[in-house]
């Protein structure tokens, strides 16, 4: 009798619940009949890794363009040696590709079809006008079983080169691939007839279980211990494990975030705009080149990296000279373990650049939201698995202004001098590229900021570029959360481990880390840069040499092979970063140079040797160094789905190179660790962290000197409705 009540409850799931969640498996182990837990590590080194998806139909940014003022990419032509792939230069690719003997006859997917970059040298040596270097694609392709890495000349129409790699691990993971195997554990007599009752060399998945029943939000309505073993290749159940009949499915009451859900709202402010009456200070030229204060760089979308930004210069304010800073910057790998060792649980330990394809999963910016008026938009154009472009993300860059009104700090000297006040304050504005990646539950925000002082900022919530250059990095979304019996903390017995908080009635927040590493090709002044080490110590005065008893000297140290360059952050160890040209001097003899400056220090705590960490192995330190290698970009390795970990930054980095005086490579890590609040639910507010490329010694002095403060005339007076 109570089968057939538990038959009519899944007849009923089937039309109002989707049993969804798509999770990738580093696991090689045999297929088993059983329900038993696997043990990762009894059959190889490598962790499962896994992540959500929710396709119940096709993606928007795989539909075509709907808004018919958007620009049409047809005609787009490259102009730069940097410019991506166009659409006719993709569908060239994908017909070369058709007529290879290896594929005319197999079934083949291609998971990147992407610009095979032209040699630094030729790049660096190009001017506007003169011919571009001959356009390659570079393609990573699957067939008969088999990973494929090409090279695609369009100017002669032929494969060029051929190899096979022979690590471990698989591409990222097509926009089809997510899709359609979403659906194939519902078509599994045994994955039905569990819901019912309640090392190969195979590409798999795990699909987990998720109810969409009376909420949008079915992230926080996990059917847990449910899971599904599915070959990625033939879409077949390799393995279905039900481990959590006992725990109830988490109420949907308040778990919905949508404005138009809540039943009241508050408005605690009252809307801010900044205006521009003259327009933005920016120019778009060739469609991805950015012009704007003393900064020059090119811009364009990847569907690996998210965004690309190359040849970075800034023009010195006393020569008026055009100034290398950086060659290339992105976004590497992100990785995002969880701290949870359950079997539905312990392979969740996500790669969202090298699985999944950071700049596929881009979201289309919101105008006036995630960028201002006057900001310019740029569209990614990438290949489908057919290789036609047709994955065009509209809006998947922004290029916008800031006027950071409360950071007018960069020039503020009020003093007293003969009788009189000085007082001058120049505002600050800075230009930022934005992009924001929905990976499944989680929500990334980079911005590059470029700021007038030579300041570049990288964010994870935002990344900025100047002449102090920033990174910032944002996260934000909803938490991948445990179901669990418990409704509250005093049913829980203190012997347990929950591994995260109690959100909710039946909701574990599950702890966890982020760490997104960031790729920087640095050219200051040049391709031949060293990395120096600035340590702070602690020195003694001689006796009665001073009142003083102690004071802190500067020591530098040049690195001079990789492994002086792996850095651990310490509070202990208090140093600056430093990556100079050691040829390149300033009036008064200082090298010239730009400096890391850490943020998001969080540092990875995972055993070494524990498997996810060999395949993150290059979070083990927060700052290397490499030699440049074309072929190292990728922190996790080129194939980081189910990879053993035998091909990451942590591999190169421990042949120990030389790197004094040489094309650099530097390599930034920002860390969050995760432990999960209320607040945090059922969607949890933004949390963010950056670093920072900043001049040292690049100037001959302050470079911001000339730039005049805003006067009366020079802004709108705006006056509010009520007044007006």
């Amino acid at each position: 009798m109570e089968g057939k009540n538990l038959l009519r409850y899944t007849l009923f799931l089937f039309f109002t619940v989707l049993l969804i969640l798509l999770t990738f498996s580093d696991l090689p182990s045999p297929p088993s009949n059983t329900a038993d837990p696997l043990d990762c590590a009894a059959y190889s080194p490598v962790l499962c890794t896994s992540k959500n998806r929710f396709l119940s139909k096709k993606p928007d940014f795989l539909r075509k363009p709907t808004n018919p003022t958007r620009r049409r990419h047809s005609a787009d032509v490259p102009r730069h040696p940097l410019d991506p792939l166009t659409v006719a230069e993709l569908n060239k690719v994908r017909k070369i590709i058709q007529k290879y003997d290896l594929f005319e006859n197999i079934a083949y997917a291609l998971h990147s079809v992407v610009l095979e970059e032209p040699e630094k040298k030729a790049v660096l040596e190009w001017k506007k006008g003169d011919p571009l270097p001959p356009r390659k694609a570079a393609v990573v392709a699957r067939a008969g079983g088999v990973s494929h890495v090409l090279t695609v000349d369009l100017g002669s129409g032929e494969v060029a080169r051929h190899e096979t790699g022979d690590l471990s691990g698989y591409p990222t993971m097509t926009v089809e691939d997510m899709t359609s195997v979403t659906w194939a554990p519902l078509a599994s007599a045994d994955f039905n007839r569990t819901v019912v009752e309640r090392g190969e060399k195979r590409r798999l998945i795990k699909v987990q279980c998720y109810s969409l029943k009376d909420t949008a939000n079915f992230y926080m309505r996990p059917i847990e211990g449910l899971t599904v073993l599915v070959d990625l290749d033939t879409k077949e159940v390799v393995q279905i494990t039900d481990k959590g009949k006992h725990i109830p499915i988490p109420n949907a009451a308040n778990t919905d975030y949508r404005f138009a859900a809540q039943n009241s709202y508050q408005r605690l402010i009252n809307p801010i705009s900044i205006e521009q009456p003259k327009g933005p200070s920016f120019t778009i030229e060739d469609d991805h080149l950015v012009k704007w204060a003393n900064w020059e760089f090119h811009l364009k979308p990847d569907p690996r990296a998210g965004v690309i930004v190359s040849r970075v210069m800034v023009r010195d304010p006393g020569s008026g000279e055009m100034r290398n800073v950086m060659y290339k910057g992105l976004t590497s790998e992100l990785f995002v373990p969880y701290m949870d060792p359950t079997d539905a649980w312990y392979f969740k330990t996500y790669m969202d650049a090298g699985e999944y394809g950071f700049g596929l999963q881009a979201m289309p910016l919101d105008p006036l939201n995630d960028c201002p008026r006057n900001a310019y938009y740029m569209d990614g154009v990438f290949a489908a698995a057919d290789g036609t472009p047709d994955a065009l993300i509209e809006y998947g860059l922004c290029v916008r202004e800031l006027w950071w009104r409360d950071r007018m700090e960069t020039l503020r000297k009020p003093n007293h001098r003969d009788g009189a006040l000085i007082r001058e304050v120049r505002p600050k504005v800075t230009l930022v590229v934005r992009m924001a990646a929905s990976v499944a539950n989680y929500d990334y925000i980079v911005d590059w900021e470029f700021q007038t002082d030579g300041l570049i900022r990288i964010k994870c919530i935002k990344v900025l570029l100047i002449v102090h250059l920033l990174y910032k990095v944002g996260l934000s979304g909803i938490l991948m959360v445990k179901g669990t019996p418990y409704s509250n903390t005093n049913q829980v017995n203190n012997q347990e481990n929950l591994y995260g908080t109690l959100l909710s009635e039946n909701v574990i927040g599950v702890i966890h880390d982020h760490y997104i590493t960031f790729y920087l090709d640095m050219d200051v002044d040049g391709s031949d840069n060293s990395f120096v080490k600035v340590n702070l110590q602690r020195e003694y005065t001689e006796p009665n040499e001073s009142p003083r008893m102690s004071y802190l000297k500067a020591v530098r140290n040049v690195a001079k092979t990789e492994k002086d360059a792996q850095i651990k952050l310490k509070l202990s160890d208090p140093s600056e970063f430093h990556v100079v040209n050691p040829t390149k001097k300033t009036r008064v003899g200082n090298p010239v140079g730009y400096k890391v400056v850490p943020g998001g220090t969080a540092a990875n705590l995972l055993d070494p040797n524990d498997p996810p960490q060999k395949r993150g192995a290059f979070t083990n330190n927060q700052i290397w160094v490499t030699p440049y290698n074309k072929t190292e970009q990728w922190a996790g390795g080129l194939f980081v789905y189910q990879s053993h970990g035998e091909d990451t930054l942590e591999v190169w980095s421990n042949r120990d190179r030389p790197i004094e005086n040489k094309d650099i490579v530097v390599w930034y890590t920002l860390g969050f660790h995760h432990i999960p609040c209320q607040e945090d639910f059922p969607i949890m507010p933004t949390v963010s962290s950056s670093f920072d490329l900043k001049p040292v010694n690049f100037f001959e002095s302050n470079p911001i000197l000339k730039i005049p403060p805003n006067v009366e005339n020079d802004l709108p007076i705006c006056k509010a409705d009520a007044s007006a």
